[in-house]
Parts: C-alpha cells; sequence; structure tokens
C-alpha cells in the first residue's frame, strides 16, 4: 500500500485528478484517526470534529502546489496542516468575545514512551513547538510529526533523512522540553 500511495502522489502531482481522487479515498480513514487520536470532545456544545479537522486540512493541502516525494512526507505534511488547522481553531475561539474555552488535546502519542498523557491547550502547545523549533528545529519537527501525524519513528527517520535513532533522542530532548515549559 505504501507503494501504491506513493504512486498515486507522484501522478497526483504530474496533474492527474483521478489519482488525486484515489488517493484521498485512500488515506481519508488514516487522517482522521490521525485527527481523532489528537483531540478529546471539549465540555463546550460547539466543539471541532476530528472529519472537520481533515476536510479542512486537506483543502489547505489540495490548495498549494506541494512537492511530496513519498507517503511519509504527504502525512508529514498533513500533520503539520492539521496543526495548523487546531491552531487556528484555538485562536478563534480564544478571541470569541463571550470568552470561549480553548480546545484541549491530549500528548498521548508524544508521551506515551514517558508514560504521562499531559493535557496542553492548543494554543500553548502550539506557543512551545515554536519555541523549541529556536533551540531545536529539528527535534521540534520531529515532535510536531510524532503527535500532530501520529507518525512511527522510522517514517519520522526518513522525513528528517537521519537515522531512528536520532529521532529517538530528538522526541526524548522535545517530551523533556515541553514537560519543562508546560509543566
Amino acid at each position: 500500500m505504501d507503494g501504491n500511495l506513493t504512486t498515486l502522489l507522484r501522478d497526483w502531482r504530474a496533474g492527474d485528478d483521478t489519482a488525486r481522487d484515489r488517493l484521498l479515498a485512500e488515506v481519508y480513514d488514516t487522517l482522521r484517526g490521525m485527527a481523532a487520536a489528537r483531540m478529546r470532545r471539549a465540555g463546550g456544545a460547539e466543539t471541532l470534529q476530528p472529519t472537520a479537522v481533515v476536510n479542512e486540512a486537506l483543502l489547505r493541502l489540495l490548495g498549494k502546489d506541494t512537492s511530496w516525494e513519498d507517503r511519509a512526507h504527504f502525512f508529514a505534511l498533513a500533520a503539520l496542516k492539521m496543526r495548523a488547522v487546531l491552531v487556528d481553531h484555538a485562536r478563534a475561539r480564544a478571541a470569541d468575545k463571550r470568552g470561549g474555552d480553548v480546545a484541549l488535546v491530549t500528548l498521548s502519542h508524544a508521551e506515551r514512551e514517558a508514560g504521562q498523557d499531559a493535557e496542553v491547550e492548543v494554543l500553548a502547545l502550539h506557543q512551545a513547538i515554536e519555541r523549541l523549533a529556536g533551540h531545536d528545529q529539528r527535534a521540534a519537527r520531529a515532535l510536531e510529526m510524532a503527535y500532530f501525524g501520529g507518525m512511527a519513528q522510522a517514517e519520522i527517520a526518513c522525513v528528517l533523512g537521519v537515522s531512528v535513532p536520532t529521532v529517538e533522542r530528538d522526541l526524548r530532548f522535545a517530551r523533556a522540553w515541553l514537560n519543562r515549559e508546560l509543566g
């Protein structure tokens, strides 16, 4: 399937709309699962649903002339777009003149190895990742792909062009850094 996705991505990039439609049909459930895993329902009546996150992220992906090399790069870009959707939604809710609650997400994937299940506000997480990028850009990107994209360490290593042990070290550093910043 990975080779098939890569072929569909390349065909789409070459202008084949049929390949785009087939690709989206194949990855939609995976993307929705990624979004659902990163969200939990906030207490308010209006919450952002995983389907809305995926749809908005796909609109942002489709609107760009993006060059992806393979499945891992596509999911890394999708993770980046989903992060942007979540951050935009959190900003809009925070700016609500009624004082809407900021959506909460769980750092479950990034924190799984440490056995932690810390809840962090999307905006606080976004700002912390931005600060982390100032110290270690690669660790910030690895965390973003692991957290927002639900990507495995081997996939992250492929996208970043580094070894899996390097990704493991980057994620350990990023988790420790975030724990200090957000804790």
